[in-house]
């Protein structure tokens, strides 16, 4: 079913694709949940799928001038209480990932710490972090492959850990921490499938997500006790956190510190880290491409180390990691629950019911982007972006959210992921180690279903 994009109907449901159990089994059956996912949105092709789970029927939307409607134009009545949150937020509790008050003061606290201002005190640091751990990546992975996620996430927690804790937490912990939140993210698949089921029911991944949480508490505890006894003025996400106070002048307990800090933390790696596997999936598969990219570091930094001051001068670089943002969508569900009723796109929706809006299904919507399933970085040079935001708004690409919720590290990321290119292609060529095609799957993000391996042959 199709409708015009945006477009309104004034027939309750005329817009609604509806998708009965018997038709979700069929295509899971055929390839899969991802399969399922992206066989209903080719289907409804932007109209509103109600999608049918006995108990648990969310709405299903990807149209960008509806996901504007959620995101912007009634944010106040889409909140994060859907059902579909509830196993994520038994990780990362209440405060930034939540809503009303708690949102608010830890966001008001949190966006001055990812401000330009302030994350200009860290990016030296940062690119020397990036630099020294592209140098120990180097020296191994010329000699044998590497698992390519276990690297991009070593990779980033070194760099964002100055921003989390300056330099009080101790290397071998930031692997720790960073291990342990990746184990307890990719347990949550079951339970986002069923959010009805009791956590009293054993599923799987339980028992890996008690573990991974524990290990979480045992390294942020000692972190958030000790950083009360510090003087103030550190500028640092859990200092800020540790200075913050509620709206009646409380400061925040070690729980809700606790909390934002793992839930910036899962924000501003896992996704990150699968994103950046993409990449380097995206460097072998499309090597004219690829040679660009090569090409512009090669000019820009060289053999040299990468700093802050070589981010704006490499624009092919960085529209080659939008196009594997589009592409590669590691966001395929951010839920929202309706507090009042509404109706989008003809469609009505009852106060309580869930709506999940999909970044992976809207970046490959036909009617928004030229030849979707090629990979073309030409899409994000800045005559095609302003064309594309005046013909369908700014919500046809998401990758770090958008309106009030939008992703706080969106230009932490955009540093971090050019300097982590530039101080490994400056100076090796990656060479992928597979033998068959590499497949997307489900998990809290969209990410490989195996291992990606590669090695890095030097550059003549």
């Amino acid at each position: 079913m199709s409708t015009a994009i945006g477009a309104e109907s004034g027939t309750p449901d005329a817009s609604l694709e509806r998708v009965s159990p018997r038709r979700l089994v069929s295509l899971y059956r055929q390839g899969g949940p991802l399969h399922a996912l992206e066989s209903i949105g080719r289907a409804a092709e932007g109209a509103v799928a109600r999608i049918d789970l006995g108990p648990f029927r969310p709405y299903l939307v990807t149209d960008p001038a509806h996901v504007q409607h959620v995101l912007r134009d009634r944010a106040d009545n889409y909140e994060r209480g859907a059902v579909m949150w509830k196993p994520v937020s038994r990780l990362v509790g209440n405060g930034i990932s939540s809503e009303g008050t708690p949102w608010r003061s830890s966001r008001e606290v949190l966006a001055k710490v990812f401000s330009g201002q302030y994350i200009g005190r860290f990016t030296e640091r940062m690119a020397e972090a990036i630099n020294a751990a592209a140098d120990d990546l180097l020296a191994r992975a010329t000699r044998e492959p590497v698992d390519v996620r276990r690297e991009m996430n070593r990779l980033m927690h070194r760099a964002i850990s100055l921003v989390f804790f300056d330099d009080r937490l101790p290397v071998e912990d930031i692997d720790r921490l960073g291990t342990a939140v990746s184990a307890a993210s990719g347990s949550f698949m079951s339970r986002m499938a069923m959010p009805f089921m009791p956590n009293a029911v054993p599923m799987p991944g339980d028992l890996t997500f008690r573990r991974a949480t524990r290990t979480v508490d045992e390294i942020l505890g000692p972190l958030v006790a000790e950083g009360r006894r510090r003087p103030p003025g550190g500028h640092d996400v859990v200092s800020k956190l540790i200075e913050a106070r509620e709206a009646d002048g409380t400061p925040f307990s070690d729980q809700r510190v606790r909390d934002d800090v793992v839930g910036l933390f899962v924000a501003g790696t896992e996704s990150t880290a699968d994103g950046l596997t993409w990449l380097w999936v995206a460097l072998d598969e499309h090597p004219e491409h690829a040679a660009r990219v090569y090409a512009e570091i090669e000019r820009e930094v060289g053999d040299g180390r990468a700093g802050p001051e070589h981010v704006r001068r490499l624009p092919y670089t960085q529209m080659f990691l939008q196009e594997v943002l589009r592409l590669h969508s590691v966001g395929w569900a951010v839920p929202r629950m309706a507090v009042a009723d509404d109706v989008i796109g003809g469609v009505p929706i009852k106060a309580g019911s869930t709506v999940v809006l999909s970044p992976y299904l809207t970046h490959r919507d036909r009617r928004v982007w030229e030849r979707p399933e090629e990979f073309d970085p030409e899409r994000f040079t800045p005559e095609r972006v302003k064309e594309r935001v005046q013909r369908y708004g700014r919500f046809a690409y998401f990758p770090f959210g958008a309106g009030e919720h939008v992703c706080l590290g969106e230009q932490l990321f955009k540093i971090e992921t050019t300097l982590i290119m530039a101080s490994l292609l400056g100076r090796a060529r990656p060479v992928l180690h597979r033998s068959e095609p590499i497949e997307p799957k489900l998990t809290l993000t969209v990410r490989p279903s195996r291992p990606v391996e590669l090695m890095l042959a030097a550059r003549s």
